[in-house]
């Protein structure tokens, strides 16, 4: 059994304070990497990640997103972008509606675990102003960004947060048969 997974998974913490110290091209590339292997609804991908280093932009992207500082502190900004025409074209209006979406919040999601098994921060931010984030990174209208996820070395180290428990949100074969630990 391989558990290093389910250990980035229970301690992956959102990080909003960061040492003032580069993130490493062959650590950037790693996250990329993971980024692509994130699962998507017919193989379309429909998914951009627009890399953002330069600390202007940075700047800008924190002020787009209701002044969370910690953005433009961070040495690395991804934003990951849906793609609606990626998926739209093999599944109309439900993949551009949809499936573009899902792609990209599992993308957000490889990103997130895998800076956390490389030992950097990262927070996913999802509050800010779409047509200021689009005119910023100069994205085509197509393109609708869903998240603005600052990357670097941890300069706190989060607390776990509650989470609700499993008997909380868990049902067995239907709504309102909830879970009480046993076996699916």
């Amino acid at each position: 059994m391989r558990t290093e997974a389910l250990e980035a998974i229970a301690t992956r913490r959102s990080i909003r304070s960061f040492q003032d110290k580069p993130v490493s091209r062959q650590l950037l590339r790693l996250i990329l990497e993971a980024a692509r292997q994130a699962p998507s609804a017919g193989n379309c991908q429909a998914r951009d990640i627009i890399v953002v280093q330069n600390a202007e932009l940075r700047r800008q992207l924190s002020s787009a997103a209701l002044g969370q500082e910690f953005i433009e502190e961070a040495p690395l900004v991804l934003v990951v972008c849906a793609n609606p025409e990626r998926s739209g074209r093999r599944y109309g209006e439900r993949g551009r509606q949809l499936y573009c979406i899902l792609d990209a919040a599992a993308t957000v999601e490889n990103i997130l675990l895998a800076a956390n098994a490389l030992d950097l921060g990262a927070c996913w931010v999802g509050a800010f102003r779409d047509e200021l984030v689009r005119h910023i990174l100069k994205l085509p209208k197509h393109l609708r960004p869903i998240a603005i996820i600052p990357v670097g070395h941890p300069a706190e180290s989060a607390e776990p947060i509650s989470r609700m428990p499993l008997e909380e949100f868990v049902h067995i074969d239907f709504y309102g048969s909830r879970y009480q630990g046993e076996a699916p």
